[in-house]
């Protein structure tokens, strides 16, 4: 990032914070889906959780503005579609100008911080379905991790149950991220065996007084053959954590990509730290895929 844009968000954050209403309010929309049916995300809410080591303990992702230039990047790419973060980082690339004509969704609950007691509790921290519609986005993404020996558990599935009503109220879309979730060594850690995924979509897609806008969000598991038949709403694949072996990855989304109801491909810090660190290459290739 040159100092023009450094100086931009400063001015902006410092002395004009209206402009973020401002270029909300001028930012050029499109359709969701566009004429191929397929929509490819790039997401970028993992700080707002506390996660930003991307190598064990690296604090790669705790630059923002290192963040930011990637994310730039990516969006760069023709066939990426938009991007799915938290308002922090949503409101710095519109003050960029980096989001017309792309698709936008707020991610919405980032309370349960990785390995802290309320885990679990994932409160709703960031975008509210009014705030969403207020800022012009196209929908909101939910985190929903189910742990059959935690209350907070209930809580949970309450509040994504009544976002999912008032975003359908809106008529904007509602990704749901559902997981199984079990303790080990005093984390969570998310159960993705076949009956786990199949369970989790199960519970999720019922959710709110109506599905009519409910998408799901989906990792890529065994049998995914069979998960992809538990539900009929529109399926995102979760693009996962980094691999060390980027042709297996990519193999295995395009196998995926393949299936019926599977519209899309959500990456994170995959493509955006990628082996060798060519933004641009890994995320043409991921978008190639679609």
């Amino acid at each position: 990032m040159d100092e023009r844009q450094r100086r931009v968000l400063s001015e902006a954050r410092l002395r004009h914070p209206e402009a973020v209403a401002d270029a909300a309010r001028r930012r050029v929309r499109r359709p969701v889906i566009g004429e191929n049916g397929r929509l490819f995300l790039v997401a970028a809410d993992h700080p707002a959780r506390g996660v930003i080591d991307i190598e064990s303990g690296d604090m790669t992702m705790g630059n923002r503005y290192a963040l930011l230039d990637r994310l730039v990047a990516a969006l760069s790419v023709p066939r990426v579609d938009g991007v799915l973060g938290t308002p922090d980082v949503i409101e710095d690339l519109l003050l960029l100008g980096a989001l017309d004509e792309k698709v936008v969704f707020g991610s919405m609950n980032r309370g349960g911080v990785p390995g802290s007691a309320f885990e679990i509790d994932d409160r709703f921290t960031a975008y509210t379905p009014a705030s969403i519609r207020d800022s012009a986005l196209d929908g909101g993404k939910m985190l929903l991790r189910m742990d059959l020996e935690e209350p907070a558990t209930a809580r949970a599935l309450e509040a994504c149950g009544a976002a999912v009503t008032e975003l359908a109220s809106h008529r904007l879309i509602a990704i749901l991220e559902p997981f199984m979730v079990r303790r080990k060594a005093g984390r969570a850690r998310n159960d993705l065996s076949v009956e786990a995924v199949i369970r989790s979509m199960g519970i999720a897609t019922a959710l709110g007084a109506t599905s009519a806008y409910t998408w799901l969000k989906i990792p890529v598991v065994e049998d995914l053959h069979s998960v992809v038949q538990a539900a009929t709403c529109p399926l995102l694949l979760l693009g996962g954590e980094r691999r060390n072996d980027p042709d297996e990855m990519f193999a295995a989304w395009e196998k995926a990509l393949s299936l019926p109801g599977v519209c899309g491909l959500v990456v994170g810090r995959n493509m955006l730290y990628p082996p060798g660190g060519d933004v641009v290459g890994a995320v043409t290739r991921a978008a190639s895929l679609l």
